[in-house]
């Protein structure tokens, strides 16, 4: 993988990260990984988070974990799966909390791409996955690039929000200057937290802040 060909504000925004030995290393091990094994998302659509939601148009962020380690699933955008694919446990999830919230139909299609193109940054901690072995690229680089994602953007932007839902993305609060932005917590969509994500009222919440700051909500509505 040569350094990534990635939407020219992001790219002044990260360009230090592409020329630091982790990243280098982090190259060399999806070089490995995709010479004997699938490794998900397809090659064009790791940073498809990034090519969607342009560093300048970022208004909310959403955290994931994984990529989705199933054919077919993993389509670049945390949570996101693409047309066709039938939407995981999360997802669903994720689809009745927005019907309870603000009367949303619940899609037929599990594909997000609508909400990056509104803004909604959707960033997985780790951006590869192997096929079939959920975390096999875990602590391989990829988290030291996320959280200077996540750092730039609060670094280098004002009023954005970050939706943080479940412990693992919880953790990422220390790297938010929330005297410029605003952090919103909620359990994790996993049917695993039992049903705790349900009335946080993150997209409702989220479109009146938004609002607040003069700008623009987002049409969640799918």
């Amino acid at each position: 993988m040569a350094n990534p060909k990635i939407e020219a504000g992001w790219h002044k925004a990260l360009r230090e990260e592409f020329n630091k030995a982790y990243f280098d290393d982090l190259k060399g091990f999806l070089e490995t990984e995709r010479s004997q094994y699938v490794v998900y998302p397809p090659g064009s659509r790791i940073f498809a988070a990034f090519d969607f939601t342009p560093f300048d148009q970022v208004k909310v962020v959403i955290l994931g974990q994984d990529p989705y380690h199933g054919p077919g699933q993993a389509n670049g955008l945390c949570f996101s799966v693409a047309d066709g694919v039938r939407p995981p446990p999360s997802l669903i999830n994720i689809f009745k909390e927005l019907k309870t919230d603000l009367g949303c139909d619940i899609p037929a299609s599990g594909n997000l791409e609508k909400w990056a193109k509104q803004g909604v940054f959707l960033l997985n901690a780790t951006l590869t996955v192997r096929s079939n072995t959920a975390g096999s690229h875990q602590n391989k680089g990829w988290e030291l690039f996320t959280d200077a994602v996540i750092k730039a953007i609060s670094d280098k932007k004002e009023n954005v929000v970050f939706l943080l839902w479940g412990n693992y993305a919880k953790a990422k609060a220390a790297l938010i200057d929330a005297n410029k932005h605003t952090v919103l917590q909620a359990a994790h969509p996993s049917p695993l937290a039992r049903g705790a994500f349900f009335g946080s009222k993150h997209f409702s919440k989220t479109n009146e802040i938004l609002k607040s700051k003069g700008i623009k909500p987002i049409d969640w509505c799918l």
